[in-house]
């Protein structure tokens, strides 16, 4: 009786990984019901609703969102939390989010008085999300711009 080697083995499992890998990325739609409210440290806590879209045929979950917010180019917040949520075959789904923004990085008095009179901000989240699909965690890329009027 003979046995497989090694080598096959290597590569039955990298064809078997390759076929749990989805064939279109998650695609990261926007924020909604965002809110502001004084944070820990004094910045603003960005509290919102971050809405996604699986458009696979395949159900996954999401493992971890790894993102950093650039608030007008400027890096204004760092996005990293480990929900353990069921994304659907070819539908949306949505995810709690939450992050601190640091008005040092924005400038203290611009940004206040932005925040007062209602100015738009260029937000840009630039990242990956992990999900598992079969049992393999898949590594997906994120960047997404958006316009966003912040008034207090």
């Amino acid at each position: 009786m003979k046995t497989i080697p090694t080598a096959a083995w290597s590569v039955l499992f990298l064809l078997v990984a390759a076929g749990c890998v989805p064939d279109e990325r998650i695609v990261f739609k926007n924020i909604r019901e965002i809110t502001v409210e004084p944070g820990p440290q004094g910045d603003p806590l960005v509290r919102g609703l971050a809405l996604f879209h699986n458009p696979n045929r395949v159900r996954m979950s999401l493992r971890e969102i790894n993102l950093e917010v650039f608030v007008d180019g400027k890096k204004a917040a760092h996005v990293q939390q480990r929900p353990k949520i069921r994304i659907p075959a070819r539908g949306d789904f949505s995810v709690p989010i939450e992050m601190q923004l640091s008005l040092k990085e924005l400038g203290l008095l611009n940004t206040l008085r932005n925040l007062l009179g209602g100015k738009k901000y260029s937000l840009r989240y630039v990242g990956y999300l992990r999900v598992r699909v079969h049992g393999v965690v898949v590594k997906v890329p994120v960047d997404y711009q958006d316009e966003l009027r912040l008034k207090i």
